[in-house]
């Protein structure tokens, strides 16, 4: 009997293992009629198989998958089965009679794996429970129903260019929701549908390599890569699902830079400044980021004095600019090299260098309207004083550096001669004084003078001429201030009294050395020595005098030794007075013991006499 029931529910239960469901070893009383529960055996009461059903089955609706039995009916109808529990009366149902369940739909086993179930007998008629209810479970039997899918698809990645051969791109993982315990139906295979021969993914892992050597991004920077996941491990029949890898190749420093054209042409202004930028230069670098930065340099002489380079803020063009002052009337072109190199190189692409290129350059200098030029920066001309009006100073000079027949008209800026003391010929530049000039009144004067072209005074040049006055000896010598000097009235004889000096305006050099001389004669009251550097020393007589109350006035000649020779004449006051042990005046009074007689007539025409004799002598030495 057990077999026959084990065999029956085996083919109506399907797959899977056979199995008895444990029941209490109590029966109930109730369904034999008696008033209670007694113990009848010790074995169990029900016989069941644990359930499998196919998922997605599209067959017949309903499907009997399974059948519940209890050894207490005997087949009189009066057992009544329930089923209650995960899907009970909606998923499956149950014959209440016989024991058979069903399954009413289609079942998908990656969204309910399993259905847990109570299943009773009961009295058909009381509704009296026959045995307690039993748990049993339904299984959801897997079948290859899902493909795989890249669940982190599409995906990107990047690698460098010229890399080697198996050098690790990326890795992809597919999920298949199939059961990866039952079957193939979650073994996956990886293959490459697109990308080839570029890149290789293994099949286990998923991991994406390259396949070919030396990649070249300047050739092509992306690649859409496909693969695909194949379930079954990989054999026919199985689902599959793809997914795309754009793969990027990074930049690496593996190209030089590269002047596009041999010869670079520019013109500049002559007038251009330093600083001026006279153009641009490109050397072409495929690279991106740093590996394009460049620097530039002038290789030639003639244009590293002429001209500069550097590099812009962005670090790929190099800018061409002028460093000194260019003349178009002294050269009119310069032709030179210019170096363009890679500020960060590889060693390792050094093999596909060298990482520099040399172009040449021409620039042209162009003419431009330019005032008219001095032939001297500043001018320094001279002029001896006390010339007439209309004396010569000097002249200056200027030419159109664009044309030299062009002529030039010349003039003084008032502002730098209020006086009006020169006067400038306009067609040639010549400079004459206007009125007398005196070198004692001014030595210095400095004039701005403008030359402008004659069919265009907007384009005009200035220069400074400074014009110095010279000296001529037309200042007679003088005392260099008043002297009103004391002699104490217990002087000794030949006592210095007092030191007097001379001056004379004119220049020193000129022939200006000044001589003095006093009263002469045994008669004299004081004695005046020449020190020969323009002073004399006023001395006591060495003999006694009488006393005398007035001052007494000393007469000084002086005369300098010029050409023509210049004198004059001037007096010295010399009070007598009474002083104090430490030389200090205490009162003058007449009572001083000094001669009362000055310098009579007679001696000063004397002394006149002889400063004339002397002048004489000198302007005829001088002749």
């Amino acid at each position: 009997m057990w077999g026959l029931v084990r065999l029956l529910l085996a083919w109506l239960g399907g797959w899977g293992c056979m199995g008895r469901l444990a029941a209490p070893a109590r029966a109930w009383a109730g369904s034999r009629g008696g008033p209670g529960p007694v113990l009848l055996r010790n074995r169990r009461s029900w016989v069941w198989n644990q359930f499998f059903v196919i998922e997605e089955y599209a067959g017949p609706e309903p499907v009997l998958i399974g059948k519940l039995h209890s050894d207490v009916d005997r087949g009189e109808g009066r057992t009544k089965y329930l089923l209650t529990g995960e899907g009970a009366g909606t998923v499956f149902v149950i014959d209440e009679a016989t024991g058979n369940i069903h399954v009413t739909k289609s079942l998908d086993r990656e969204e309910k794996a399993q259905y847990v179930l109570l299943a009773q007998a009961v009295d058909r008629a009381s509704n009296r429970p026959l045995e307690p209810p039993s748990e049993f479970i339904i299984k959801v039997q897997d079948i290859n129903d899902n493909p795989p899918i890249f669940p982190l698809g599409p995906y990107h990645a990047t690698v460098p260019e010229m890399s080697n051969v198996g050098t690790s791109v990326i890795q992809v993982t597919a999920h298949d929701a199939d059961d990866p315990s039952y079957g193939n139906s979650a073994k996956l295979v990886y293959t490459v549908l697109d990308g080839l021969p570029f890149f290789s993914v293994d099949p286990q892992t998923g991991v994406v390599r390259t396949a070919i050597p030396n990649m070249d991004r300047e050739t092509q920077e992306e690649f859409l890569v496909v693969i695909q996941a194949k379930d079954m491990g990989g054999h026919v029949g199985g689902l599959s699902g793809s997914t795309t890898v754009t793969v990027t190749l990074s930049d690496v420093n593996d190209n030089p830079p590269k002047f596009p054209q041999s010869l670079y042409q520019f013109s500049v202004v002559e007038t251009a400044g330093p600083g001026t930028l006279v153009g641009r230069l490109r050397a072409q670098d495929p690279d991106l980021g740093d590996n394009a930065l460049m620097a530039y340099s002038i290789l030639d002489g003639e244009g590293s004095e002429a001209f500069s380079i550097s590099t812009d803020s962005q670090g790929r063009d190099g800018l061409l600019a002028v460093r000194k002052p260019l003349d178009f009337e002294t050269r009119r072109s310069y032709s030179f090299r210019v170096e363009a190199t890679n500020t960060l190189i590889d060693p390792a692409y050094l093999r596909r260098g060298p990482f520099k290129d040399v172009a040449s350059v021409r620039v042209a200098v162009q003419d431009a309207p330019e005032p008219p030029a001095f032939t001297q920066a500043a001018y320094h001309l001279a002029v001896p004083e006390n010339k007439a009006p209309g004396t010569l100073v000097g002249r200056v000079s200027a030419a159109d550096l664009d044309s030299s027949a062009s002529p030039i008209r010349y003039s003084i800026l008032p502002h730098s001669d209020p006086e009006r003391c020169f006067s400038i010929k306009p067609e040639d530049g010549t400079i004459r004084t206007v009125v007398p000039l005196d070198r004692e009144a001014r030595i210095w004067h400095n004039l701005t003078v403008l030359a402008t072209e004659l069919d265009s005074s907007a384009r005009a040049s200035r220069v400074q001429v400074a014009i110095q006055i010279l000296d001529e000896n037309d200042n007679a010598p003088q005392l260099a201030e008043p002297y009103d000097t004391f002699v104490c009235d217990s002087a000794a004889p030949g006592q210095l009294i007092q030191v007097i000096r001379a001056l004379d305006r004119d220049e020193v050099g000129n022939s200006s050395r000044v001589s003095l001389q006093g009263p002469l004669g045994p008669d004299a009251n004081f004695t005046v020595r020449d020190n020969r550097d323009g002073s004399a020393s006023l001395l006591l007589p060495s003999r006694p005098a009488p006393p005398r109350q007035a001052p007494y006035l000393v007469p000084i000649a002086l005369w300098d030794w010029g050409q023509p020779a210049l004198s004059s004449t001037a007096t010295v006051t010399v009070s007598v007075c009474r002083c104090r042990p430490d030389g200090s005046v205490a009162s003058c009074r007449p009572e001083a013991q000094l001669s009362p007689t000055g310098l009579s007539t007679g001696a000063l025409l004397a002394i006149v006499t002889c400063v004339g004799t002397l002048l004489g002598e000198s302007g005829h030495l001088g002749t």
